[in-house]
């Protein structure tokens, strides 16, 4: 499991919550006694409504936390886009690199990752988040996403395919669309089958589980116990990682599936 520790004032999940380093190292080491395994560190918001920032912003939002979560022993991971922040937060000892983008971006990126550092490979189609989601469309298949991820990866060393994640972008330019995002939940596995490469998957509070349960407006807690029954799609199909707010919650229901 991967826990979600944004330091960010306009996140679409928790609206700042946790903005500035002392909240998002005291939510990480939480998330860490939840059950986290690695904890995924982004100080710049991907919704459709946030503004971009500068590297100079994002890096002074992530560097204080990532050090102080490896200090606490955790395994963190940077999310970002800007491959000098990436550099920045492996110096700091980050050891994975989330990047929603997959290269598109930032063309430095491809050569940004370092050997020992795992890079999440995230799909989407556009080169900003503008761009994204002004062009979003619900009709993308598993397969597309699958061979669009080939053709990124394949702007990478070596050394980054051999150990790369694939992420297929859930939200990220499938928008609201119940129907596509669930259909690439379904279709991890097979995914991983065709790329060669593990899967994570981000259904977090994301926008399609509203329509997927045919409900208008959410609560937190409603849209929490949606994520648990969307990543149990995503396991049933082989994903490898999952990425989520409320670690606690997808805990419990896995050691209880676990246990059954």
């Amino acid at each position: 499991m991967m826990g979600v520790v944004n330091v960010t004032p306009d996140s679409f999940s928790d609206g700042g919550r946790f903005f500035g380093s002392a909240a998002a190292v005291t939510h990480g080491l939480q998330l860490l006694r939840d059950g986290a395994d690695v904890l995924d560190v982004g100080g710049e918001a991907t919704n459709p409504k946030a503004s971009p920032i500068t590297a100079e912003v994002e890096l002074a939002r992530v560097i204080p936390v990532i050090e102080q979560l490896v200090a606490a022993g955790a395994n963190v991971s940077i999310d970002t886009t800007k491959a000098v922040v990436a550099t920045a937060a492996v110096a700091a000892g980050a050891r994975w690199i989330n990047d929603v983008s997959g290269g598109l971006f930032d063309p430095a990126m491809a050569a940004s990752v370092p050997q020992g550092v795992t890079y999440i490979c995230g799909h989407l189609r556009g080169r900003t988040l503008a761009e994204v989601f002004a062009s979003e469309q619900g009709t993308i298949t598993w397969r597309e996403v699958a061979d669009e991820l080939v053709e990124r990866l394949a702007a990478f060393p070596s050394h980054v395919r051999a150990t790369a994640w694939l992420d297929p972008g859930l939200g990220f330019g499938k928008g609201a669309d119940a129907v596509t995002n669930i259909e690439l939940l379904r279709h991890t596995g097979d995914l991983e089958v065709v790329v060669g490469r593990p899967v994570m998957v981000g259904p977090s509070r994301k926008r399609f589980l509203r329509r997927w349960r045919g409900a208008s407006e959410m609560n937190e807690a409603e849209l929490d116990q949606a994520t648990v029954e969307a990543c149990f799609e995503a396991i049933a199909s082989g994903a490898k990682m999952l990425r989520v707010h409320n670690v606690a919650l997808l805990n419990t229901a896995l050691t209880a599936y676990n246990n059954s």
